[in-house]
């Protein structure tokens, strides 16, 4: 509201926001946007438990600039202390949003219908929020599947957003959140890693397996068979490659075309993760091949056998593919959106197209491990929102012996 000269909000932010430094985030975007500030109120927790509180009054010059700081700071936590319902509009065409929709982002994230704040249910970001104005319910909502007609949150009035730093730090994924451990000691990132795995397997939440085909390339097939027998993996992402290169070490012995037991090529063994594709195809697919016993081993089948839904999603780059494979992205996307429901946590290893798709649709409560050889990979996962993940930079094989020597401890 215009106050003089001036432009003038009261924001409020709520939560663990000295020790996550959100508070100093806030202050810091309000003065790189060109704006001032008064710090009205402030409590501080007593303890390392106990949440704070600010209520700021915000200054500026011009309603267009005000508007850019609130958006700014809204992603932080701050809300407008004055209480008014979500605006929406209805959808005027089939795979678009409203021009001034709200973006979301993988925070939990509430929205104020009927003067009552509620849970946005399915977080994701790079979604809109679609109102059920009947049920008082609001849920993200990809572009692709907006209909014409459909009530979509428009500008940051009656939205809140709880960053995942306002809860009190106790564990490595709330230090080390998107560090890249390189220079970090591993055995207590895998200590970690495997303590937290099992405490979602005691709280009845499903692990989630992101794998490249690195994983079989190394020679750490064995390892991951040993997660799904111990009861460690509940759902596994994966494309063509993987499944491709699995089944081809069950039947051959090599993967593209090197012998694992040795790491020399076998004599035409170029032709090897082909021969396995047409196999499988022949055969009526994975299930058909387990099924009719010719495929014993590997990956794809203890997931048959230990009933582990699995996903296969496809590339230009795919041979084949495998019958199984998901060969229509956005239909891919939408089986993962089904199938990462319950997940609380997610093992990412040595894929990095398949780990930045899947952390774009994972909600920042989900706990990431991000393995790789390259340490970009868990640099692009951080700089597309995926904050909540911690990276180990090291080769596949090692990580997983010591991570599943630990789950057996």
């Amino acid at each position: 509201m215009p106050k003089g000269k001036s432009f003038v909000e009261e924001i409020e932010l709520q939560g663990h926001i000295i020790d996550s430094l959100l508070l100093p985030k806030v202050l810091d975007e309000i003065l790189t946007r060109g704006g001032t500030y008064v710090i009205k109120d402030i409590k501080l927790g007593k303890r390392q438990v106990d949440p704070s509180y600010a209520r700021i009054e915000v200054k500026a010059d011009a309603q267009q600039q005000l508007d850019e700081i609130l958006r700014a700071v809204h992603e932080h936590g701050a809300a407008p202390t004055a209480q008014k319902d979500c605006e929406y509009e209805l959808a005027d065409m089939e795979g678009a949003f409203p021009e001034r929709f709200y973006s979301t982002t993988n925070y939990r994230t509430q929205v104020r219908l009927k003067h009552d704040w509620i849970d946005v249910d399915d977080q994701e970001m790079d979604c809109g929020i679609v109102l059920d104005l009947k049920n008082n319910s609001a849920r993200c909502l990809a572009m692709v599947h907006v209909k014409k007609g459909d009530p979509i949150v428009v500008g940051h009035q009656g939205v809140r957003v709880m960053p995942a730093e306002t809860t009190a730090r106790q564990s490595l994924f709330e230090f080390m959140s998107s560090a890249v451990s390189s220079e970090k000691p591993k055995g207590v990132t895998v200590r970690e890693i495997a303590a937290t795995m099992k405490r979602a397997e005691a709280a009845g939440e499903k692990i989630l397996a992101v794998l490249g085909p690195a994983v079989v390339h190394t020679g750490s097939v064995e390892h991951i068979c040993a997660l799904i027998q111990l009861g460690y993996l509940d759902v596994l992402f994966a494309g063509n490659a993987l499944a491709t290169h699995d089944i081809e070490q069950a039947l051959f012995g090599t993967s593209l075309g090197v012998w694992l037991d040795r790491g020399l090529p076998a004599e035409e063994g170029h032709e090897h993760h082909l021969r396995a594709i047409n196999t499988i195809r022949r055969l009526g697919g994975i299930q058909a091949a387990v099924d009719k016993g010719k495929l014993k081993s590997g990956i794809m089948f203890e997931c048959i056998q230990h009933r582990i839904p699995f996903v296969l999603a496809g590339s230009i780059r795919d041979d084949g593919p495998l019958p199984e494979v998901i060969t229509d992205t956005l239909a891919a996307q939408d089986v993962m959106r089904e199938k990462i429901r319950g997940v609380g946590f997610c093992l990412m290893i040595a894929t990095m197209l398949h780990s930045i798709a899947v952390g774009n649709l994972l909600p920042a409560a989900v706990k990431v491990a991000c393995v790789d050889i390259n340490p970009a990979t868990v640099t692009k996962l951080a700089d597309r929102g995926s904050h909540q993940t911690v990276g180990v930079v090291t080769d596949a094989e090692p990580f997983l012996r010591a991570l599943v020597a630990e789950l057996k401890a």
